[in-house]
């Protein structure tokens, strides 16, 4: 159960957001190891694990990187500001370099998000401490734009090319990658707005998903009335102008059912009537558990598959299986729930907060969550893997 400071402001530890986060999980695993579906319709429902999560995903490490700052009292000393920036910046660097290992080590079958993370925060430090809604704004006004951007790059051959010159690395994190860094940034802002708006409040709740249900109730629909770009054969001038304006309308719109989803499991584990929050917080708390340690979850989800069986089908190398789908699940739904109640913080969270300087230095929380820093409480989150 989360636990709100007097006052009525953002709690230190956010369950909803934390069970949200655990759902984005979920949509992975099964955006990685759900095989093709006989029918049309489970095909398109599976898909949609393969960007909605990551976008959910986004959105819950923006709130993360909010509490982390101070949530509706961001830290408001100069000295406390840089500390905090440097503490996330030596995790955004432990990120890059954890998934540059994962890949070169363990090569997984997936796209692995952990040094793109790492990068999306490096670009969030000098927008940290936006005014709530500042951030969401900048962050709603962008999303309607950088998804277009990137699309346009990745259609464009000679900034495709940089991706296999010395600037590969870039172009791939950037602009060309099948997750841009440019798209995830505005969902951050949007994240880290909604912490500063405070998510402890019925009222912000109620709005976000408001605009969230509106959003994807226009934007969605008036995707799919587009012409598809992907269907061949397609008419080159068509995709042109179709191919960006679709892909905008549909992250604007999955990235709209994230902001629903925060809300609803924010508004069961915190706002509804007692027996239904005892009873949501019972039902969610595998999936929540999962959410507080993602960086620890994501990780050894990479491990486990990368040693599954592989096979050849129509040329193509998978490792797709219903049987570690579900066992992934269940076994990391189960694992998270015992590691969290018998010992507390994830192993890789609590690795990367002691590399970080934040166990013990400044900004640093106590057991509870809540942190102290330029002389006022601020809650803190550890979960922005």
């Amino acid at each position: 159960m989360s636990r709100t400071r007097p006052g009525g402001s953002l709690p230190g530890r956010v369950d909803g957001v934390d069970a949200a986060r655990g759902l984005a999980l979920i949509g992975m695993f099964v955006a990685h190891l759900a095989p093709p579906a006989a029918s049309v319709d489970a095909t398109e429902l599976i898909a949609l694990a393969d960007e909605r999560p990551r976008l959910l995903f986004a959105l819950t490490a923006g709130i993360g990187l909010g509490l982390l700052t101070g949530a509706t009292r961001p830290v408001a000393d100069t000295v406390a500001r840089w500390t905090l920036r440097r503490q996330i910046a030596i995790r955004a660097l432990l990120l890059i370099a954890l998934g540059l290992v994962v890949v070169a080590v363990f090569a997984p079958l997936v796209l692995v998000i952990l040094d793109l993370y790492g990068v999306a925060f490096l670009v969030m430090l000098p927008l940290l401490f936006l005014p709530g809604r500042v951030a969401v704004v900048l962050g709603a006004v962008l999303l309607t734009m950088t998804p277009a951007i990137a699309t346009i790059a990745q259609r464009d051959s000679e900034i495709v090319a940089l991706a296999d010159g010395t600037l590969g690395l870039l172009a791939k994190w950037f602009l060309v990658g099948a997750y841009p860094v440019i798209i995830w940034v505005p969902v951050m802002l949007i994240g880290l707005g909604l912490a500063r708006l405070d998510l402890a409040s019925p009222r912000v709740v109620a709005s976000t998903a408001l605009a969230g249900t509106l959003a994807a109730s226009v934007a969605l629909p008036l995707s799919r009335m587009l012409p598809d770009p992907y269907v061949s054969p397609a008419d080159p001038a068509i995709s042109a102008w179709s191919a960006p304006l679709r892909a905008s309308l549909e992250t604007v719109g999955n990235t709209a059912v994230g902001l629903v989803v925060v809300a609803a499991t924010v508004a069961l584990t915190a706002f509804a009537r007692p027996v239904v929050r005892r009873f949501a917080g019972a039902a969610l708390s595998p999936i929540t558990a999962m959410g507080a340690m993602p960086l620890t979850i994501y990780t050894a989800h990479l491990i486990v598959i990368s040693y599954g069986k592989y096979r050849s089908e129509s040329g193509v190398l998978t490792d797709d299986s219903w049987p570690l789908l579900i066992g992934s699940i269940i076994g990391f739904m189960l694992f998270a729930w015992l590691w969290r109640r018998y010992v507390g913080r994830g192993p890789l969270e609590q690795a990367f907060r002691w590399a970080s300087g934040r166990e013990g230095g400044a900004g640093s929380g106590s057991g509870s969550g809540e942190g102290r820093a330029d002389g006022a409480a601020a809650p803190v989150d550890d979960r922005t893997p």
